[in-house]
C-alpha cells in the first residue's frame, strides 16, 4: 500500500468520524420505524391488556359491591391503615359512590402497571442498545446525536398514549363518566412518562441495562411507599404524599371532585427529567455510564467460582429486592384481617368473588391472600430461569462454556439456584402474612401456620421453573411462552370466580390444584404430580439444550 493511499484512507476515515451529521435529529424517522418494530409486540400486548383488564375489573367491582350498603362497608375498610397503604387516598369516604371506589382502589394498580411498562421499554431502547453495541453501529451511520434517544422517547410516549387511551375507552365501555374517564387515561399516560423520564436518567448513570432498570424500579417502589405512608398520615393525602408521582395522578380526584392542575406537576417533572438526562448524556461516552464501572477483583470470589455461583450473582439481587417488597405487601395484606368481620357482615356476597368461607373468615382470608401472593415467586422463578436466554443471546453464555462447563451443567445449576431462591421468597411471604394476621388478631400461632402453609406452593413454583427451562431448551423463541401460562394463572387466581371461568379453564393453572392451606386440608397427590411433572420437564429442557445449537431458535 502506497503512502498516498494510506493518507487518503486516513483522511477519508477522519472526515467520516469528525464530520457532524446535518442535524442532531438526522435519521430520526428511520429510527422511529426501527424501534417501533422492536417494541410493537409489547405495545400491542400492554394496550390490549389494559383494554380488557380495566373494564373487567370495573365489572367485577360492580358485582362485588352491588348496592350502597356494600359500598358503605367497603368505605369502612379504608379506616385500616394497611388498606390505605395498598390502595390510595380515601376520597368521598362519607358518601362513598361506586366510581369513587374505582378511583380510590383501582387507579393505583393501573398506574403501577404503566410505570413498569415505561421503565422496561425505555431502558430497552436506550441503555440496552448501548450495552449490546448496537447503538455504536447506528451512530456510525449518518445519524444525529439526539436521534436515538428521541426515537426511543417517542416510541415510549406512543405506548403510554395508547395505554392511556385504552384505559379511557375501557372505562367508557362500562358506562364510566366521560370527563372523569378522560382524566383517568391522561393521568395514566403522564404517570407512565414520569417513570420513563426517570428510567432515561438512570440509563445515563450506569453501563448495564439491568442496573438501570433496577434503579428506576427502585424509584417506583420508593414512590409507592412514600405515597402509602403519606396517605396513612392523612387519609386524603398529606404533604408527604406529594413527593410521589403516584399522588400527582391520584390527587386529580377522578370521579369525585375532578381537578386537572396536579397533572401539571407530572408534566413539569417529565420536562425536568428529560433535561437532566440530556445534560448527563453529554458528559459520557457512548456505551459508558456517567459512573464508571469499578474494576473487579483480579480473581473471582469463592462464591462466584462455586457451582451455580454465576446464577446466584446475576439473579440474587433481583430476588432480594422483590423479596423485601413482597414481604411488606404480605404483612400489609395480613393486617387487613382486623377489618373483615364488619365488611363481610354488610357484604354476604363475598364468597361469590373470592374463595372465602364465612364460617372461618380469618383462616380463609389468610389462605386466599397467600395464594394471590404466590404469583410473585412464580413470576420471579420464570424471570430467573429465562435470564439464561438473555445470557445466551448476548453471547456471555458462550464465554462460560469456553471455561470448560457444559450447557446442561450450567442450566441445571441455574435452575436449582433460581428455584431455591424462589422457595425462600415464598416462605418469607407466608411468614409475612402470618405476622400481619398476628398483628390484626393478637394470636402468634398464625406465624407458624402461615409459614407452614406456604410450603404447599413449592411444587407449583418448581413446575413453572421447569416449564421455562423446557421451553428454553427446546427452542430459544419458545421460552417466552412461559409468561403466557403465568398470565393465565394470574387471571384465574385473581378473577376466576368473578369471571365465572369453567373448571377446565381453571385447571390449566397450576395454582388451581394447590389446596388453600391452612383453610383446606392438604392433599398430597396434586403436589406429587406437579413435582413429577417438574422433574420431567427439567429433563426435557436439558436434553433439548444438548441437541440444539447456541442462539438457535
Amino acid at each position: 500500500m502506497t503512502t498516498a493511499t494510506r493518507a487518503a484512507r486516513k483522511g477519508q476515515h477522519t472526515h467520516r468520524a469528525d464530520t457532524p451529521a446535518a442535524s442532531p435529529l438526522t435519521g430520526l424517522g428511520s429510527l422511529i420505524r426501527l424501534y417501533g418494530r422492536l417494541c410493537r409486540r409489547q405495545i400491542i400486548i400492554w394496550t390490549l391488556a389494559m383494554l380488557v383488564m380495566v373494564p373487567a375489573s370495573v365489572i367485577a367491582m360492580d358485582d362485588a359491591y352491588p348496592d350502597q350498603e356494600a359500598l358503605d362497608a367497603r368505605a369502612m375498610l379504608l379506616d385500616n391503615p394497611s388498606a390505605v397503604m395498598m390502595t390510595g387516598p380515601a376520597f368521598a369516604q362519607d358518601d362513598y359512590t361506586f366510581w369513587a371506589m374505582v378511583a380510590n382502589e383501582l387507579m393505583l394498580y393501573v398506574l403501577i402497571a404503566v410505570a413498569i411498562m415505561s421503565v422496561l421499554m425505555m431502558v430497552r431502547l436506550t441503555r440496552a442498545e448501548e450495552e449490546a453495541g448496537r447503538l455504536e453501529l447506528i451512530r456510525s451511520l449518518p445519524t444525529g446525536r439526539l436521534a436515538p434517544p428521541t426515537a426511543g422517547l417517542l416510541i415510549v410516549a406512543t405506548a403510554n398514549l395508547l395505554v392511556g387511551l385504552a384505559v379511557t375507552v375501557g372505562v367508557l365501555a362500562v358506562d364510566g363518566p366521560a370527563v372523569g374517564s378522560l382524566a383517568l387515561g391522561a393521568a395514566t399516560a403522564l404517570t407512565g412518562m414520569v417513570f420513563a423520564a426517570i428510567a432515561l436518567v438512570t440509563a445515563q448513570l450506569t453501563e448495564h441495562s439491568g442496573t438501570a432498570s433496577g434503579l428506576a424500579l427502585g424509584a417506583l417502589a420508593l414512590a409507592f411507599m412514600v405515597r402509602g405512608v403519606g396517605d396513612v398520615i392523612e387519609r386524603q393525602g398529606s404533604w408527604l404524599s406529594w413527593f410521589s408521582p403516584f399522588a400527582w395522578a391520584q390527587q386529580t380526584r377522578v370521579y369525585v371532585d375532578l381537578r386537572w392542575w396536579p397533572l401539571t406537576v407530572s408534566l413539569a417533572v417529565i420536562v425536568a427529567g428529560l433535561v437532566i438526562a440530556g445534560a448527563l448524556s453529554r458528559r459520557r461516552d457512548v456505551g459508558a455510564g456517567l459512573r464508571p464501572a469499578s474494576a473487579g477483583p483480579e480473581q473471582a470470589s469463592s462464591v462466584l467460582l462455586a457451582p451455580g455461583g454465576l446464577a446466584g450473582r446475576l439473579v440474587t439481587p433481583m430476588m432480594l429486592a422483590w423479596a423485601i417488597g413482597l414481604s411488606l405487601f404480605a404483612t400489609a395484606f395480613g393486617a387487613l384481617a382486623s377489618s373483615l368481620d364488619d365488611m363481610v357482615a354488610d357484604m354476604p356476597a363475598v364468597p361469590e368473588w373470592a374463595p372465602i368461607d364465612l364460617d372461618d373468615l380469618t383462616t380463609s382470608f389468610a389462605a386466599f391472600v397467600l395464594m394471590m401472593l404466590a404469583l410473585g415467586p412464580i413470576g420471579l422463578v420464570v424471570a430467573g430461569v429465562l435470564r439464561l436466554r438473555t445470557e445466551e443471546q448476548e453471547g456471555r453464555l458462550a464465554g462460560a462454556l469456553l471455561a470448560g462447563s457444559s450447557r446442561t451443567r450450567i442450566a441445571l445449576l441455574w435452575l436449582l439456584v433460581v428455584a431455591l431462591e424462589a422457595f425462600v421468597v415464598q416462605v418469607l411471604l407466608g411468614l409475612g402474612v402470618g405476622l400481619g394476621v398476628w398483628q390484626a388478631t393478637g394470636e402468634p400461632r398464625w406465624v407458624g401456620e402461615m409459614t407452614a402453609a406456604s410450603l404447599a406452593y413449592l411444587p407449583a413454583i418448581a413446575l413453572f421453573a421447569a416449564l421455562a427451562l423446557a421451553l428454553y431448551g427446546l427452542r430459544l423463541r419458545l421460552a417466552g411462552l412461559a409468561w403466557a401460562l403465568m398470565l393465565w394463572t394470574s387471571i384465574v387466581t385473581l378473577l376466576g370466580d368473578l369471571l365465572g371461568l369453567p373448571d377446565w379453564a381453571r385447571s390449566i393453572s397450576p395454582l388451581h390444584h394447590v389446596p388453600l392451606a391452612p383453610d383446606a386440608e392438604v392433599e398430597a397427590w396434586p403436589l406429587i404430580v406437579m413435582g413429577v411433572l417438574a422433574v420431567l420437564l427439567s429433563v426435557i429442557g436439558l436434553l433439548g439444550l444438548r441437541r440444539r445449537d447456541m442462539v438457535a431458535g
